[in-house]
């Protein structure tokens, strides 16, 4: 006859804590401020940025490259609201970054203005790692979070004579030093097309390297189109329009000879005082070829097949 002893630390098998719960305890902990509204609203009011949610990487969209390391991505980097050097973190870290609104207007059929907060939970969140060049033939490889740009307009219903997209960033004195300089035309606006808007590489992140999207970087909230040259990323946004009219960008008000509304990257077109052919990737210094439109072609590509006879950077 066998007799079973039982050790203090056996426990039936019915005890034992569903296998869904474990996986997705963080999920679950990263909803905690939706399921109490109150305690989100409170957060945000504080000045709180909560964790981003679970989300997966989509492995469409491979970078065929090292990612840079995040000390490299986070303290090399272009706001000229906060700064003309590479190193304006201490100024970007005075910028709340909660609470954080997004106007969507122009020609829509559902204007709105949307928390960040609230659109990092109504709308598909997702890791994806991009190459970024930079105007100024420097790269660097990030892992962004966050959702296609599509999916925000889906949310106003664009009309259908909207051809442009517009992007304005925070214009805030009091914590950008930048903005001292007159004789920049404030606020920054970007622009893209409403098909590049609509293409899946167009993409909003809130995040990147697993965490909120810092100052420095364009956080709370901003765009990223990876096929072209990194000034056409507006950062920090406040405002998205949709309008028939083509958007004058900040860098094309500046020097109209030197940046166009395009700003495709493309190896054969040099800037007017340096060449595009190479780029120097941040973290290691190696140099390597530039590639036309950054490497994605294969998605973009046909965006311009009826724009030969216009200059795909200026």
């Amino acid at each position: 006859m066998l007799i079973r002893r039982r050790r203090g630390y056996e426990i039936p098998e019915s005890q034992v804590t569903p296998e869904g719960f474990v996986v997705n305890r963080r999920a679950l902990f990263g909803a905690g401020a939706a399921l109490l509204p109150g305690v989100a609203l409170a957060q945000q009011a504080a000045g709180v940025v909560p964790p981003l949610p679970e989300h997966q990487r989509n492995l469409r969209f491979r970078p065929e490259r090292d990612i840079t390391p995040e000390r490299e991505a986070t303290t090399y980097n272009n706001f000229y609201e906060f700064g003309t050097s590479k190193n304006i973190v201490r100024e970007a870290s005075r910028m709340p970054l909660r609470p954080w609104t997004i106007q969507v207007d122009g020609m829509v059929a559902k204007p709105a203005t949307f928390g960040v907060d609230d659109l990092i939970r109504q709308l598909p969140i997702e890791e994806r790692i991009y190459r970024l060049r930079c105007v100024e033939a420097w790269a660097m490889t990030v892992p962004w979070t966050g959702f296609q740009l599509s999916e925000l307009l889906k949310l106003v219903e664009p009309q259908a004579g909207a051809r442009y997209v517009s992007f304005t960033t925070a214009s805030l004195p009091a914590v950008m030093p930048g903005l001292r300089q007159s004789w920049y035309p404030w606020p920054h606006v970007e622009g893209c097309t409403m098909e590049e808007a609509g293409n899946e590489l167009a993409f909003m992140p809130v995040g990147m390297y697993g965490k909120p999207l810092q100052a420095q970087n364009g956080g709370p909230f901003r765009v990223v189109f990876p096929w072209k040259y990194g000034f056409k990323s507006g950062k920090s946004v406040v405002r998205i329009t949709v309008t028939d009219r083509r958007p004058e960008n900040f860098w094309f008000k500046i020097q109209p000879s030197e940046y166009g509304f395009w700003a495709n990257v493309n190896p054969e077109v040099a800037h007017p005082r340096w060449s595009q052919a190479t780029e120097r990737l941040l973290g290691s210094g190696e140099r390597v070829p530039t590639r036309l439109f950054n490497g994605y072609g294969e998605f973009v590509a046909g965006l311009y097949t009826n724009l030969q006879r216009e200059r795909l950077w200026a």
